[in-house]
């Protein structure tokens, strides 16, 4: 009720921070808020770089997410690491979202800035970098565009050489008693994953005793819904340069749409998606 002294300690309680920490200090927005540093006037370039931050701390997300799940699964240890993966999933769908968020901005607005950031580009992105390393698509080519930041290549340089996501849920299913070539399980971790019959055979015994191989099997469903999540984010990815930017460069160098296009073709857990016509 208004003028219950009830209601003054409790407004005081939560205005009076000068010896606790308040909200604003705790998730430092200050600092996060005044990042959104624009080079013109544009109004869209505001919408542009919020997006790209945003996308960067979910990116931050997933990467802890996803080396504590790789770390579990390599005691064994399944269904911590299996909430963590379902939690992965939940961010890569708030990213896809932010496209559409993007998709607002049209060709002439973009025109307004696109020219300020020069060669400044997503391709550049160590994070992104990273959680394709960790789920398995190894392309060393690519350590290139951060040999100019040495604790991000040094990142990149350990995951590049350690088990993907993939490698690691292979050991595990060895450990289990199914059959995995030492071709597999002892190979280049540098270079990307090749598809292996004897591996296929393996999951077609998990899907076929689904209640003998439960964990397992429910471990390769989730790794599906990532994956599955991985290619809606780069879809999206492509539709959205292409309504903005067409089938120009893109500012990094890279082919842009042409690009895109053919990453939609990397295929990261390829067994689990060819198991579905085994079965």
């Amino acid at each position: 009720m208004p003028g219950d002294p009830k209601d003054e300690t409790y407004t005081q309680a939560h205005t009076d921070f000068h010896q606790d920490l308040s909200y604003g200090d705790y998730l430092r927005l200050d600092q996060l808020l005044s990042a959104q540093r624009t080079l013109t006037q544009a109004h869209d370039e505001v919408l542009f770089i919020a997006i790209h931050q945003v996308q960067e701390l979910w990116m931050k997300l997933i990467i802890h997410e996803l080396k504590t799940a790789m770390n579990l699964l390599r005691q064994g240890i399944i269904d911590p690491a299996l909430k963590m993966l379902a939690r992965v999933c939940r961010a890569q769908e708030q990213m896809t979202s932010s496209w559409e968020v993007l998709k607002t901005m049209t060709p002439s607005d973009y025109l307004e800035f696109r020219s300020s950031f020069g060669r400044a580009s997503g391709f550049q992105s160590h994070q992104y970098r990273l959680i394709e390393f960790l789920f398995g698509n190894k392309q060393p080519f690519m350590m290139r565009p951060h040999q100019h930041r040495p604790e991000h290549y040094q990142l990149l340089e350990e995951a590049l050489q350690a088990p993907s996501l993939y490698d690691i849920t292979l050991q595990l299913v060895a450990a289990k008693g199914l059959e995995i070539p030492q071709s597999v399980l002892q190979r280049d971790f540098s270079r990307p994953y090749q598809p292996d019959q004897t591996v296929r055979a393996a999951w077609l015994q998990v899907y076929r005793h689904t209640e003998q191989y439960w964990d397992l099997y429910y471990l390769a469903e989730k790794l599906v819904d990532v994956e599955d999540n991985f290619r809606r984010w780069r879809f999206n990815h492509l539709t959205t340069v292409e309504r903005i930017i067409g089938y120009k460069q893109g500012t990094g160098g890279t082919a842009g749409v042409p690009y895109l296009k053919r990453a939609l073709d990397i295929v990261l857990f390829p067994e689990l998606w060819q198991v579905r016509t085994d079965l």
